[in-house]
């Protein structure tokens, strides 16, 4: 029976703090960029974001990489990423994410690269069944490996000694990797996020008026959602450039409301609050003891998360 070859729920991984090794693990590093499951059906291949947006105009070298590169009929996941340095970095990959015009790609200057690091469908066939290293033994037959196409490489011992590795070299992290599991949609124990930074989404609820000569907004008051409700995390005044202020300004503006989305107090002076709906990345040193942010950042927007499925990581 063949396999329908389009859009899959992606797998992902749940943030531990525990580091090890193991035979029964394989190790990958954490790439810094927008998560993209490619498919093709005979025609021409499609990109999606993970909640099921198609990408093919904001990435049109990737779309031609792959039906020059690929075969006929496949599904395949990864990370679509740019380079600052020998740094994957999201922040660099910004400019260009909402572009969908060829000519305003190119002159955005943003080389991007794709990252392929499972495959679910391979001629016809469902390997998504298959143990996890049975199927990266596939997926590296499946593709020519030119660039902008890249095939993620992983170690299978010394989980330890890679994260350390990771750490020194500037890298967001490790994945681990159960060697023998399946492919399966949604959150799992079966990957698992080794980070070196502190990173991950939050949802806006409001915003700070402007001071000094800054225009816009001051910072973006963020959370998270804990059973239902949307918690407060702190406010994220760093990290902006000027196009960003008044990009998020305008977006900011449309979405006012009257009262508070949050589910508790929120200690600003005059704050302004705004529907739950945008997904931003931010950078942070830790946790305080009381649940807010230290030292956020800025890093992007994201619209590849629903705000509902943004939760505390760590």
């Amino acid at each position: 029976m063949e396999t329908e070859a389009g859009w899959r729920e992606p797998m992902l991984a749940t943030l531990t703090q525990r580091r090890f090794s193991g035979e029964d693990w394989l190790f990958e590093r954490k790439l810094d960029g927008v998560r993209a499951i490619c498919s093709r059906s005979g025609g021409t291949p499609k990109l999606w974001s993970r909640n099921h947006n198609l990408m093919n105009d904001s990435y049109p070298e990737l779309v031609e990489a792959l039906a020059a590169h690929g075969g006929s009929h496949f599904v395949a996941d990864g990370e679509i990423v740019a380079f600052e340095g020998p740094q994957t970095s999201f922040a660099r990959l910004q400019p260009r994410i909402h572009l969908t015009d060829r000519d305003r790609i190119e002159a955005s200057g943003v080389q991007v690269y794709y990252y392929l690091f499972d495959l679910l469908v391979f001629d016809h066939s469902d390997v998504g069944r298959l143990p996890l290293r049975q199927r990266k033994q596939l997926l590296r037959n499946a593709f020519e490996w030119v660039d902008p196409l890249r095939y993620s490489n992983h170690r299978n011992i010394d989980g330890e000694k890679y994260y350390e590795y990771a750490c020194a070299h500037g890298w967001e992290g490790l994945i681990a990797k159960r060697a023998d599991a399946p492919y399966h949609p949604g959150r799992t124990s079966d990957w698992l996020k080794f980070k070196c930074v502190k990173d991950q989404e939050f949802v806006v609820g409001g915003f700070t008026k402007p001071g000094g000569s800054r225009n816009g907004f001051g910072a973006l008051l963020v959370g998270y959602y804990d059973e239902g409700r949307l918690r407060y995390a702190g406010k994220v005044g760093t990290g902006y450039t000027e196009a960003t202020l008044r990009e998020l300004s305008g977006t900011l503006a449309e979405l006012r409301r009257d009262s508070s989305p949050f589910d508790e107090v929120v200690p600003e002076r005059g704050p302004k609050w705004v529907e739950p709906k945008l997904v931003v990345q931010v950078r942070f040193s830790e946790w305080t003891g009381d649940g807010k942010l230290r030292h956020p950042r800025f890093t992007g927007l994201r619209d590849d998360k629903p705000p509902t499925a943004v939760i505390r990581e760590g």
